[in-house]
Order: C-alpha cells, then sequence, then structure tokens
C-alpha cells in the first residue's frame, strides 16, 4: 500500500505531553512488556514519560491503602501536576482501573482544593484542568469483561499445563488421582481453559456451580475412565469454586471425596503463586506491546471530553471500550453469581468463556449410546503437511464432536498417502484420550499431494463411503483440497463436505491470521532467545543472529522479534539491501555504546537467498569489530517440536470442534435421495480466524488471496506490526495507524446457535 493511502501516526504528536506510567494491583507477567511499549512509544512520539513506583514488575506493583482515601489522591493530585502530568496509563485489574476513574472524575475538585490550600496556582489548576485516563488490565485471572485475554492470562496458562503436564507422568506411574487448585477466588477462567487444555476428568469453577448429586456424577465418570483403561485422574478446581447453596468446594473436599467413595489413591496440588511468577510467554509479551501502543495512541488522541478507555483484545484486533461499561459488566458478573443466576454470570463473561464452557462440556463428557443421535454418516479426518503442536487436540476434538453428533469417525493414517493406500480406520471416543497434550501428530502425516492418485482416493472414499472430510494442515492442505475440488467432475465420491482447519509453524495459510502451531513455535523461538541472550550476561558486548523456520512467510522471525525484543528481523516480505544491512549494523554499534551489552537479530529462512545467515553473522562480525562481536544459531526443527501451548490446545480444541458443527450442519443439507451429495463452492471451505471471528472461506475464493510460487498469502496483518518492532527496538520510522483501535461500547448479545463457537 503507498504511503499516501496510510493514516501515519507522524500526524500525530506527543510534543510537550507527560505521560506517567503505573502498574498497580496484584503483579501479572507481561507488564513489563507494557510498560517498555508505553515508555518508548511515548519517546518515540516526543512526550516526556515518568514511571510511578510501587504502583512482579520492574517499576515495582502495589495495592496502596492511601490512594483510596481523598487525602491520598489528593497527594497523588499534587505530585502529577508538580511535574506537568496529565496523561495517565494504568495497568491493573479493576480494582485499580475503578480507583483511576474515580481519580480521574474528581481531578477538578482535587485542583481546586489544592489552589485552596495554596499548594497550586490558579494558573495551573488551568493548564492541567483535564486528566487523561488509559488502561490496560493486567491480571492472570483474565475475570474483566470486555477483553478476550488480559495480560498475564496466557503465562499463567503455562505455569499450570507445565506442572499437568508433570503431574501426569507420575499419576500413569501410580495410578493416582491428582486434585489441581489453580488461582480464581471469583473467575473460573484459568481452571475452565487448563481443564480443556488438558483433557481434565472434572473442573469446578465459581460461574457454573454442580448441579446438586455432583459428588455421585463425579465418581461414576472417574470411574468409567479407569474402567476404558486409563491409568489417571485429573480433576481441576478454581480456588473459589462453589456448590448451588454457595458453600465452598475445596480441593481436600474433592480428595476426600474420591478416596472415601472410590477408594484411589488421591493427591492434592495446589499451584498458589507459582501462577503469578516466571517468564511471560509469547502471547503476553505481543499482547502487552501491542496494548501498550496502543494506549499511547489512545492517550494522544484523548479531548477534555473523551471518557476513560480501557484498551482490549477481541480476536486478533485491538478496541478501545469506555472503562466505566467494562468494570460495571465486571461487577454485574459477581451479582449475578451472588443472586445465584449462574447461566447469567457465563453469559456476562464473554462468549470466549461461555464458549470455553460449552466445548469442555461438549469433549469430557460422553452421553449414553441411547441418547446418541444416529446419523448413519462416516466422517474422516486426516492431517496434512509438516507436524505441528496442537494438531493431535484437533483430532480428539474433532472425533468426540463427530461421535457426539452420531457421526461414525474414521482417521487416516501419514494424510493423503496414507488414504490413497487405505490406511483408514474408525476411531473410537476412548481412542484420543490423553492426546491434547502430545506434540506432533499422532495419526501420522506427510506433504504428499492427492492428483496423482486422485482415482485410488476416490476408491477408498467409496469403500469406507466417506460422507465428509476434515483436513488438518498446512499450506499442502489448502493445496490438497484445491485438488480433491478439481476432480469433483470426475469422481462423484469427492462430492462431499470438506472443510481445512490451518496448522503450521510457519502460519502461512491464506484465510486465516493464525494457524494451529504457531504460538508453540513462538514460544520456543522466544525461550531460547531468552537463553542465548542471557548466556552473554556479564560478559563482553555480543550481537546474536538467530535463524528461524517459516520457509517464505516472514510471520516467526517478525512476531518472534517483537516478542524476544530483537533489533532487526529480516523477511522475504519486506526486501532488504546492504545500506540496511548497514544500516542495523550502525544502529547496534551506537546502542552498545551507550552501555547495552546484547543485540538481537532474527533473519527468516528464506528472506534473501545471497543475504543468508552466514554472509549476515560475517558482515556483522566485520563491521562490529572494537565494538562487539557476534554469534550465530539456526534454531530448525526445534520449533515444530515440543509439547503444544495452552494457546494452540485450546484454539486446535475449538476450532476443530466447530468444523465439525459445519460438517453436521452441511451433511444434512446434502443429503438428499438416500445420499449426500455436496459440490457448491461452498461445501468445501477453510475456516480461519479472521480480525474479531472464526469464518468459513469457500477454498475456492481463496486463490486470489494467494502467492502459489512462495506459498504465503498476499495480504498479511502482522506485517503491520513490524515498525513497531523497530520502534520498540529505538528506530526512528513511519507507523501506521489505519487498523488502530476506535472506542466502541461493551454490548452483550446472546450469540445465535450457528455461532455458538464462534470465539476463541
Amino acid at each position: 500500500m503507498a504511503q499516501t493511502d496510510k493514516k501515519f501516526f507522524e500526524n500525530l504528536t506527543g510534543a510537550g505531553k507527560a505521560i506517567a506510567v503505573l502498574t498497580s494491583g496484584g503483579d501479572a507477567q507481561g507488564m513489563n512488556a507494557a510498560v517498555r511499549a508505553v515508555v518508548r512509544m511515548g519517546i518515540y512520539v516526543g512526550a516526556k514519560v515518568y514511571f510511578v513506583h510501587e504502583g512482579g514488575t520492574v517499576i515495582g506493583s502495589a495495592r496502596c491503602k492511601d490512594f483510596r482515601t481523598r487525602e491520598g489522591r489528593l497527594k497523588a493530585a499534587h505530585n502529577l501536576v508538580q511535574r506537568g502530568i496529565t496523561n495517565l496509563c494504568v495497568i491493573g485489574g479493576d480494582g485499580s482501573l475503578t480507583g483511576a476513574n474515580l481519580f480521574r472524575e474528581e481531578w477538578s475538585g482535587l485542583l481546586a482544593e489544592l489552589v485552596q490550600q495554596g499548594l497550586i496556582d490558579e494558573e495551573a489548576s488551568q493548564k492541567y484542568s483535564a486528566l487523561h485516563i488509559v488502561g490496560m488490565v493486567g491480571s492472570i485471572d483474565n475475570d474483566f469483561c470486555g477483553t478476550d485475554m488480559t495480560i498475564g492470562t496466557d503465562s499463567a496458562l503455562h505455569r499450570i499445563i507445565e506442572v499437568v503436564d508433570a503431574i501426569m507422568t507420575t499419576a500413569q506411574s501410580h495410578q493416582r488421582t491428582f486434585v489441581l487448585e489453580v488461582m480464581g477466588r471469583h473467575c473460573g477462567y484459568l481452571a475452565l481453559v487448563s481443564a480443556l487444555a488438558c483433557g481434565a476428568d472434572w473442573v469446578l469453577i465459581p460461574e457454573m456451580p454442580p448441579e446438586d448429586g455432583w459428588e455421585e456424577k463425579m465418581c461414576q465418570k472417574l470411574s468409567a475412565t479407569r474402567s476404558r483403561g486409563s491409568r489417571l485422574n485429573i480433576i481441576i478446581v478454581a480456588e473459589g469454586a462453589i456448590d448451588r447453596h454457595g458453600k465452598a468446594i475445596t480441593s481436600s473436599i474433592v480428595k476426600d471425596l474420591v478416596v472415601q467413595r472410590l477408594g484411589f489413591d488421591t493427591r492434592v496440588t495446589i499451584l498458589g503463586h507459582v501462577q503469578r511468577g516466571g517468564t511471560p510467554s509469547a502471547f503476553d509479551r505481543i499482547l502487552a506491546s501491542r496494548m501498550g501502543v496502543e494506549a499511547v495512541l489512545a492517550l494522544l488522541e484523548t479531548t477534555a471530553n473523551t471518557a476513560a478507555c480501557v484498551v482490549s483484545l477481541c480476536g486478533n484486533q485491538s478496541v478501545r471500550l469506555p472503562l466505566m461499561e467494562c468494570v460495571q459488566m465486571t461487577q454485574e458478573v459477581q451479582k449475578a453469581m451472588d443472586g445465584k443466576r449462574f447461566e447469567e454470570a457465563v453469559r456476562l463473561r464473554g462468549r470466549s468463556f461461555e464458549n470455553n464452557l460449552k466445548t469442555y462440556k461438549l469433549l469430557a463428557h460422553r452421553k449414553p449410546e441411547s441418547e446418541l443421535p444416529h446419523s448413519n454418516f462416516n466422517v474422516a479426518v486426516l492431517n496434512v503437511g509438516a507436524p505441528a503442536a496442537g494438531m493431535n487436540a484437533a483430532v480428539r476434538s474433532a472425533v468426540r464432536v463427530g461421535i457426539s453428533e452420531g457421526h461414525k469417525m474414521f482417521a487416516v493414517s501419514d494424510g493423503f498417502e496414507g488414504f490413497y493406500k487405505g490406511q483408514i480406520k474408525e476411531i473410537k471416543w476412548a481412542d484420543v484420550g490423553g492426546w491434547t497434550g502430545q506434540g506432533g501428530s499422532l495419526l501420522g502425516t506427510k506433504r504428499t499431494l492427492p492428483a496423482k492418485h486422485i482415482d485410488k482416493i476416490a476408491e477408498q472414499m467409496r469403500k469406507y463411503n466417506i460422507n465428509a472430510l476434515l483436513m488438518i494442515g498446512g499450506f499442502e492442505a489448502i493445496l490438497g483440497i484445491m485438488e480433491l475440488l478439481a476432480a469433483r467432475g470426475t469422481y462423484e465420491e469427492l462430492c462431499v463436505p470438506m472443510v481445512m482447519v490451518p496448522a503450521t509453524v510457519s502460519n502461512n495459510v491464506p484465510g486465516s491470521d493464525l494457524s494451529i502451531g504457531a504460538d508453540t513455535a513462538l514460544n520456543a523461538i522466544t525461550d531460547t532467545c531468552d537463553r542465548i541472550k542471557q548466556s552473554a550476561s556479564g560478559t563482553k558486548r555480543r550481537v546474536f543472529i538467530i535463524e528461524t523456520m517459516g520457509g517464505y512467510c516472514g510471520y516467526l522471525a517478525s512476531v518472534g522479534g517483537l516478542a524476544a525484543g530483537a533489533d532487526a528481523a529480516y523477511i522475504f516480505e519486506e526486501p532488504f539491501d546492504i545500506r540496511d544491512l548497514q544500516s542495523n549494523v550502525e544502529h547496534l554499534t551506537e546502542k552498545m555504546k551507550t552501555g547495552i551489552q546484547r543485540g538481537l537479530v532474527l533473519r527468516n529462512e528464506n528472506s534473501n537467498e545471497n543475504y543468508t545467515t552466514d554472509f549476515i553473522y560475517q558482515l556483522y562480525s566485520e563491521e562490529g569489530k572494537g565494538v562487539f562481536d557476534c554469534r550465530k544459531n539456526v534454531l530448525g526443527h526445534m520449533q515444530q517440536g515440543g509439547a503444544p501451548s495452552p494457546f494452540d490446545r485450546n484454539f486446535g480444541t475449538k476450532i476443530a470442534a466447530k468444523a465439525m458443527q459445519w460438517i453436521t450442519k452441511k451433511l444434512n443439507e446434502s443429503y438428499r435421495k438416500g445420499r449426500v451429495f455436496a459440490n457448491t463452492e461452498d461445501s468445501a471451505c477453510l475456516l480461519g480466524m479472521r480480525r474479531r471471528a472464526m469464518v468459513f472461506q469457500p477454498v475456492v475464493q481463496l486463490k486470489d488471496e494467494t502467492d502459489f510460487v512462495h506459498r504465503i498469502p498476499k495480504e498479511q496483518w502482522w506485517l503491520k506490526l513490524r515498525p513497531l518492532m523497530k520502534i520498540l527496538a529505538k528506530y526512528k520510522t513511519s507507523y501506521d495507524i489505519s487498523d488502530s483501535g476506535q472506542l466502541e461500547h461493551v454490548v452483550l448479545r446472546r450469540p445465535k446457535e450457528s455461532e455458538a463457537m464462534a470465539a476463541i
């Protein structure tokens, strides 16, 4: 897009403005990244930026009793006016943000009182007459209405899942039941999503207490799981879990219940403050960086009449919402829970929470055969292309939702290669138990495309009477579904509903902002970069050149660079030459002279055929002589391996469930005269995340959006994040704000049944 077509940030200026940033309340991983983003973006626009100390975080975080009194707020107002600060960026939970809004509402009265006491003059009172506040929600509980995710939640889920994965191995060894208590005094998000991410047998949360008689039902479920051959049970309890009468359900109560009624060897693990600690996940670093920059933009665009707002995340897009609307809705949740209106409480939590709960119920609790619908449809699931962490969670979800909808589910081993060879077998509910946390592809996957074997694939479709196909994979999957679509005219067996779910570490599938596996790869890159940078701690100045995967897609290098605090990231989509390399070396040289000891440069593996990783390493080594030395690392397939991140488990689970529900709908629509026949464009779709929602897009419509030579989409949303990385690395650059959030209102709508799985 030409520069004149974009709304650039250069039109807005922070010159002469002062911004104060503070973290308040409980700490949350990612707060530091938010503070860094506010400070560097503020400096970039010419504002003067202040820390409010003791406000976990690098500037300290505290719950201030003095600020709850008017006298304390009067002192705070005096401190701000003395420094000319009228822009406040508050990072905290609903209590901190409510307090900040009260401070804003009292501002004119506080200034009048300061004038009366002779602490400031009338001129200062007029000059600093308006206080502008923008909030960012930092809370591991994800208990704030209006945003899909709060800063710190994803990192807390990482801590929980790390513990669950470790516990599962010892539980299997001893055939034990483990009861895990996680944080969430008033909100069950952590318990619910960790239960979804590890396939827990039972979960107890405050928003949806179990029905009376739950004790017997839970014990029956645990016993049934053991009788099917499982050697362990996992029960997750939120610390605020209650029954229908408001009585607390503690982890020790649950343990005693299991021991007394079933005699199972049972242990309790209370995670406690482990969930608050540790390094932030890649997701939280990126979220916090995006939110921090958005907060500065929001402050610069405020007028005297602009209401205090909070920067939120909706799907994959930043939005601004009136702070008090969000706070009031958050308070309504508690009122609904206090009034035992639990379904209303779940609905008020938002579509993401509501759909997490629906999905968990769908996958964890198997209905008796007598209650299942009988569709007589056969649905095949296969993985296509390279393995990606989260594929197994998607398969498990698809299989269990399919069975719940009355279908007979078939697993195809080794992708299209296994398909034409007849490596197809029925897969049952219990067969996918424990798959959620497994890395790689348990079904097996190959890059083979179907075109050369289309006749044999059609033969297998006929042999097994396959009525629908679900493909989970990367760019090969979209090529595969296109080839099957092209062959429909020749083979009627292929005239069935087909849907593809994107799963690739490269995140290069057109039609979706995100792919299963990309978050796990980003965490692998971020963790490795952290360790590599730490290896130079206390030594001489050093620059690390890191090569990432991705083919021609620069997503991992760019977004990984943003998460790891890189100084530069070289990608194919943004051509560079020797002058750019020289400029980057000079920039790093200047930074090193200011006392910074470490530099980080990422390079996508196919960014340039001549400027290779070796070339860049040698260039930096030569040009940096006397200032810094260099090391290089090629991360390779470690980006594809490992257990899936909580995000990928959750994303894979919910997107596959939604895909299966679409298949059921299409099967019913296309069943005529005793058979399934679907040959319309919308019967072969890709299910992807586009900005705020999950969208089904006919594959034929994606052809024009795709660069087939380089296997990337022609338009990629994350390219707009690249200037952000440069700004945070202290480069002078232009920042496109055409996609920045606009002030909206909190809307609570009842989702239609067809949209029931829309949110992630």
